[in-house]
């Protein structure tokens, strides 16, 4: 009939929210308290590489964006972190918690003063992003992690879990500065993952 809208086709509907065929690997909260565990923070290697796990956890950062961090990119009262043209070119802004300005003021306190990298070697010269993803891999291992873990892992699970929280798609696109909200949507797939997981599970044999 003229003037009649017809309706929206159940495959036009769903095509932008397709689940992928392979998610990203994702810790729970019991594993990132246990990788969490595994640096000995009363060396000086141990405290950097426990701060640089919770970077990568409770904001997000690529790992590139970890290594070229500055100290002078932190506000060390309020906790405000500006990112500097991470992937994209795209600068952004993020905030620390109180817990975790703590566990960076303790690193700065020891690592050496003419560094220009927050995160640094001993000597003062810039990491390399495979010791990264090599510390993180062996803290996985030993905090028997039975995953695929490596440092975007990490960010993989602080976007689900912030999208968990918040239940905001825009708000993690900005935290992890995507360009396109079509990259951060693969997060809703690992929340819709869990939600179907639970359900599944959900008073298993009490009713019966």
């Amino acid at each position: 009939m003229k003037g009649v809208q017809k309706p929206m086709s159940t495959k036009t509907a769903v095509s932008f929210g397709a689940r992928p065929a392979k998610l990203p690997t994702v810790l729970n909260g019991a594993e990132q308290r246990s990788i969490l565990s595994e640096p000995n923070k009363k060396c000086p290697t141990g405290l950097r590489n426990f701060a640089m796990l919770k970077i990568f956890l409770n904001l997000g950062l690529r790992s590139s964006e970890a290594l070229n961090l500055k100290a002078s990119c932190i506000d060390w009262q309020s906790g405000k972190v500006i990112i500097v043209a991470g992937k994209g070119e795209r600068d952004r802004v993020l905030w620390l918690t109180d817990e975790d300005l703590t566990t960076l003021k303790a690193w700065l306190d020891i690592r050496p003063n003419e560094s220009d990298y927050l995160f640094c070697t001993l000597q003062g010269a810039r990491m390399s992003d495979r010791y990264v993803r090599d510390f993180v891999r062996r803290y996985a291992k030993k905090a028997g992690i039975n995953k695929r873990v490596h440092p975007h892992a990490l960010r993989h699970t602080f976007a689900t879990d912030l999208l968990r929280e918040s239940k905001n798609i825009r708000l993690v696109q900005k935290a992890l500065g995507h360009v396109s909200i079509s990259t951060t949507m693969i997060y809703t797939h690992i929340v819709d993952e869990q939600l179907e997981s639970a359900l599944k599970q959900f008073r298993e044999g009490q009713l019966t």
